[in-house]
């Protein structure tokens, strides 16, 4: 039975809550010690789980006296609570959603108006609470049609939302204001991530079978989400973590739908995505099941990435038109394989929580990774000492620095203030990984096959360097999340993930005119032009996973690693027809008269090939309108001519022509006599 899951575009963090967790794990990576939050910042306990671990405590009351800093949640709070927190002593962060602040500006200058504020939302709720606070003694809470009608009548009123109130009952809410009290301002402050995420899993739940809800038991919108998937008549199941899957429930399901609230994590989503695909996938038949468990374990192991190193060295080796050496090959597919898989396993507290599949994998196989990382290392060791010492040496230096990366280094100018690690280094994972690719797969084949560095190799340098780049940027934006809890500097979390993603795509669309420009100017043969299909379907690749087409898991990642093994078949296919065209210049004349002599080959091809068709066709004519004694003798005509026509003509093309027109005048005359005379076919060769 074929499975499909769906994730909504919009599972996930919202912007307000992003921002508010970005701050909080912010000021923490910075030392700003002690840090608390005046309540939970958000309503997710996985998350607070992580603040609580990164330092940051929850206070639940304002004590008189107190230090350091106080983040306000997401929420926000009363003004007199601020101030509260100030009065004792508390560096106060703000950091209440933009769409909860704007609706507490229009509750406040109306208040002060006389005004009575009518708020449409949970009493109980921080949010709520928080409004309340700038309403002062005219904010009236109500939570349903009937608390909102048996209200008195106000001279002067405005009705506001919370900000994760549910559309439609707040569209009750305005209808009923037009209705009976027209002259009641009305302001929908609803956030609009609210409006797309609650039209969406309408959407959603009329096209599956279930609906998963992921987020906290405590969060109200996570808790509105199930609720609008329900009344639609899905089966809706709201679960916290992996954990609670109710998979018997979903055994029956074909298509399942899964959605977030807007304090739900990426991390916890993509849990959920694993372990619905894994249990599911054992349903789709065993050869799926077993093409899905080697594709995850390639991807785990990085032994496809391995491939994709060995590939891309063998594209920047024909790049600068070398033989592709295999010791070369070797070293970049070991030295890819070692160092990753090293990386990994001493950054396993981003891994924690950007790829917890990943983690766990890593965690319960420690020794049989550790034992491949330093097998792969020596084997590049090995192989880079067999072209010289001076491959061994950089090779060393490289796998070194390479390790060093995610190491504590104690620098005492520094280490007064924090430990210096070179990952604190704003995007500095992102280029030396770029950078480390660039010379095992580029300039390591120039150096042992010319002992020289050209133009060519500087083109290749930069091409497979920009592609690695590229590849390695996508991750850390779906990293993001983890990065910043682990406290680790990548191009996204510097420059943001729209700018991130609009710079890849300006190095994808360069490197995508970068080989035809190198071949325009003589240096690189034309044939290497083919690989600029390499950075098109990358871009193509970012356009698909901004429109949400890709989901959490082991496709994706593989699609991408995928480029890499596309650059060396490109290769095969680039060398290949280099050869052919040397061919042809090897046997004399210009590339116009090459040309030409290719299109009349070609033109030649054709013609045969029609003339051929005729003779099947007046053959089949015959066939059909002579009797059986007559078709013999007829048909054995053309197979006779053909078979002369095959040996030592100099234009086939035209004996064969002749041959068909000689058949389809006969054919009457075959036709008319009752035994035609077998004659011998004219032919002059």
């Amino acid at each position: 039975m074929k499975m499909k899951t769906t994730i909504a575009k919009t599972a996930g963090f919202c912007m307000g809550v992003r921002r508010a967790v970005e701050m909080a794990l912010d000021a923490a990576n910075r030392g700003d010690a002690p840090i608390c939050a005046y309540g939970p910042l958000i309503h997710n306990p996985q998350v607070l789980s992580i603040l609580g671990e990164k330092g940051i405590s929850v206070i639940e009351t304002i004590p008189e006296s107190g230090s350091g800093t106080v983040i306000i949640r997401a929420h926000g709070i009363a003004p007199e609570d601020r101030n509260a927190l100030e009065s004792a002593g508390f560096s106060v962060m703000d950091a209440t959603c933009p769409r909860v602040i704007k609706v507490q500006s229009i509750i406040a200058s109306h208040a002060r108006k006389g005004f009575t504020v009518i708020i449409a939302g949970d009493m109980d709720h921080p949010e709520v609470k928080g409004l309340l606070g700038y309403a002062g003694n005219s904010g009236i809470v109500v939570d349903s049609m009937d608390a909102l009608q048996n209200l008195p009548d106000f001279d002067r009123a405005i009705i506001v939302a919370q900000t994760t109130q549910n559309t439609a009952f707040f569209k009750e809410v305005e209808n009923w204001a037009v209705r009976r009290h027209p002259a009641y301002k009305v302001f929908n402050t609803i956030c609009d991530s609210t409006g797309k995420r609650q039209a969406e899993v309408c959407k959603l739940s009329s096209r599956v079978d279930a609906v998963v809800v992921i987020g906290g038991h405590t969060s109200g919108n996570t808790r509105r989400l199930a609720e609008i998937a329900k009344q639609t008549g899905t089966p809706a199941f709201h679960v916290e973590t992996a954990d609670e899957l109710p998979v018997d429930d979903l055994a029956a399901a074909r298509r399942i739908g899964i959605t977030a609230g807007a304090s739900t994590p990426n991390w916890i989503i993509k849990q959920v995505y694993h372990e619905l695909e894994s249990r599911l996938i054992k349903r789709k038949g065993r050869l799926r099941l077993w093409g899905f468990i080697l594709s995850r374990n390639l991807m785990l192991t990085n032994l496809y990435l391995a491939l994709g190193a060995a590939c891309l060295a063998y594209a920047g080796a024909g790049i600068q038109g070398l033989g592709a050496n295999p010791s070369c090959l070797m070293i970049a597919a070991l030295y890819a394989l070692s160092m990753h898989t090293v990386n990994h396993m001493l950054d396993r507290e981003s891994d924690r929580y950007n790829d917890p599949e990943r983690s766990d994998f890593y965690k319960k196989n420690q020794v049989l990774l550790y034992t491949l990382a330093a097998v792969a290392g020596a084997g590049a060791l090995v192989a880079a000492y067999g072209l010289g010492l001076l491959f061994f040496i950089l090779l060393a230096c490289m796998s070194t620095f390479g390790v060093l990366y995610n190491i504590d280094i104690d620098v005492p100018p520094v280490s007064a203030v924090r430990r210096f690690r070179l990952k604190n280094i704003p995007g500095s994972k992102t280029v030396l990984v770029a950078l480390a690719w660039g010379i095992v797969v580029a300039i390591f084949p120039a150096l042992y096959e010319s002992g020289r560095i050209t133009q060519a190799t500087v083109v290749a340098f930069i091409w497979t360097s920009a592609l690695v780049f590229a590849r390695t940027a996508y991750f850390d934006i779906l990293d993001m999340q983890g990065s910043r809890i682990a406290g680790r500097e990548t191009f996204p979390t510097f420059l943001g993930e729209q700018k991130t993603m609009r710079l890849l795509k300006i190095i994808l669309f360069s490197m995508a005119l970068f080989l035809p420009a190198a071949a325009l100017l003589h240096i690189v043969k034309w044939q290497w032009s083919i690989l600029s299909a390499c950075p098109i379907s990358m871009l193509l690749f970012l356009r698909a996973h901004e429109r949400g087409d890709f989901f959490p898991g082991v496709r994706r990642g593989f699609l991408m690693e995928s480029h890499f093994v596309a650059a060396g078949v490109l290769a095969v296919i680039g060398g290949v027809a280099g050869k052919f065209v040397k061919t042809l210049y090897q046997r004399g004349g210009s590339f116009p008269s090459i040309s030409r002599r290719i299109f009349s080959r070609c033109r030649h091809m054709i013609k045969a090939e029609i003339t051929r068709a005729q003779i099947k066709k007046a053959r089949g004519w015959q066939v059909k309108n002579t009797a059986a004694g007559r078709m013999t003798a007829a048909a054995s005509e053309p197979a006779d001519t053909l078979r002369k026509i095959r040996t030592g003509t100099k234009n086939p093309a035209r004996d064969v022509r002749r041959a068909a027109g000689e058949i389809t005048a006969n054919a009457p005359a075959a036709i008319a006599t009752p035994f035609p005379p077998v004659r011998k076919p004219r032919y002059t060769g």
